[in-house]
Formats: C-alpha cells, structure tokens, sequence
C-alpha cells in the first residue's frame, strides 16, 4: 500500500513544492518508487522537474473528474524511480467545477487507489479548498513546511484544525507526519527564535533536518531539475537527504 503524503501549508512561499521535488528526488535515490501529484494550478512541480506545462493534454484535472485514467496522465522524469501526474493552469477551474460534483472530496482518492507506489507526495496549492481537502482526504500523511520568519505559526493552528476536522469526517487514517523549517538562516537570532516556537508548541512532530536559505537550491527548478541533480554537494542538497531519510524512517 502506497504511503502518500500530503505537504500542506496555506501559506504561500514557504517551500512546499522545493521540499516535495526533492524529498520525492531521494526517496527516489534511495530505491523506492515515487509519485508526485501536482495539486497546485500554478504547476511549479511540473515545470521544476522539466515538464513543458503549455504542451500538456491531460493534467490531474482530467484525473479529478475521471475523464482519463490516471496511469495515462503520469509522466517519467529523469531520476529513475520518480514520476508525476503534472498540471497547469487548467486545474485553477477544478475548485468551481467540483463544488457541484458527488463526493467531490474523494476523486482524488479514488484514482490513487488504482495505482501503487512506494510514496505518493501531493503538491498542495497554497490554501485550505477543495484541492486541499482531496490531498488529506487521499492521503494517510501530512508534512508541513514552515519558513523561519516572524509570522510562522501564523495559520498553522487553522491548518491542523482542517486536519483535525478531515480525521473526523472524511478520512480517520490521516496522521500528522511532521512539521520542517525551511529557508532557515542560522546568522539571525529570528531564525533560531522561531524554530525555538515551533519546537515549544509541537515537540517531537519538529523533524531535526533542517532546510537553509541556499541559493543553488533556489536555482535549480530554473533547470527543471532537482536539488539531486543539480548541485549534489550543496547544504540544501545535504539537508534534502537527511530528510528524506527521516521521513522513510518516521512513515515505516
């Protein structure tokens, strides 16, 4: 049974779809094989693995509304072991159009459950709608990014009480996975003082990697790329590994 992981946070610039390419990159790397679903309608996971998002005929919004079969939609990467179902603009029209449809929460859902993977991450657009509610309604994991910045716990008690609120109506077997700093800067005491916040109000829910401002991880979907491939050596590739070898450990 496939282990699919929702990363989630509804704010918008705090690295969710740099820490889904490449955790998915060394899960990848470590042998398993790895789904990423692009749920957000800008498909920057899409274009940051390579993918012409302009030439797509099929996204995850023909998969949303079952009008092609998933195994159809997804695409091979250039990591071996790493595919994805890609979008595009398309799927901005999926939050009106599915508000009329029966058990709009589920579709996604009900087309994973066709396919098997070792781990299926889901790419969550930046909000709390309908395209979020079917990432936590089809997965079993969430993992949530947060920057190092004055306003990080901002919305983060909202977001667990959707999580909450999803455990109790529509799918029981959702877990928090855990919560990870990005775009850390360990020059500034801010940096230190948020990480301090977090660590005070979730505890051990706080992965120990740690994910740094880094500038070859900022460039790298410019090449439509992974950290992985693009620059191996650097800190963010470094902290990548680590969490992905965290997370394996944690999801067992």
């Amino acid at each position: 049974m496939s282990k699919t992981i929702a990363i989630l946070n509804q704010k918008g610039g705090v690295g969710k779809t740099t820490t889904t390419i490449n955790v998915a990159a060394y899960l990848a790397k470590l042998g398993h094989s790895i789904l990423i679903v692009d749920l957000d309608p800008q498909g920057n996971a899409t274009s940051g693995l390579g993918i012409d998002k302009q030439s797509l005929e099929n996204t995850t919004y023909d998969v949303l509304f079952g009008t092609v079969n998933v195994a159809h939609i997804i695409k091979d990467t250039s990591l071996a072991g790493l595919h994805i179902l890609p979008t595009n603009s398309q799927l901005a029209a999926a939050e009106v159009d599915l508000a009329i449809e029966e058990r709009r929460e589920f579709r996604l859902k009900e087309s994973l459950d066709t396919i098997s993977y070792d781990y299926i991450l889901i790419d969550c657009p930046p909000s709390l709608g309908l395209l979020s509610l079917n990432a936590l309604t089809a997965a079993n994991l969430v993992l949530v990014p947060v920057q190092a910045e004055y306003y990080a716990l901002e919305g983060l008690g909202q977001l667990l009480d959707v999580i909450q609120r999803v455990r109790q109506g529509l799918n029981t077997n959702l877990e928090l996975l855990g919560i990870v700093m990005t775009m850390y800067d360990s020059r500034t005491s801010l940096s230190e003082q948020v990480m301090a916040e977090v660590k005070k109000h979730f505890g051990q829910k706080l992965f120990n990697t740690v994910i740094p401002r880094n500038v070859r991880l900022a460039e790298a979907p410019s090449f439509g790329k992974s950290i992985l491939e693009h620059d191996k050596w650097s800190k963010g590739a470094r902290s990548y590994k680590s969490l992905a070898k965290e997370i394996e450990e944690r999801a067992k």
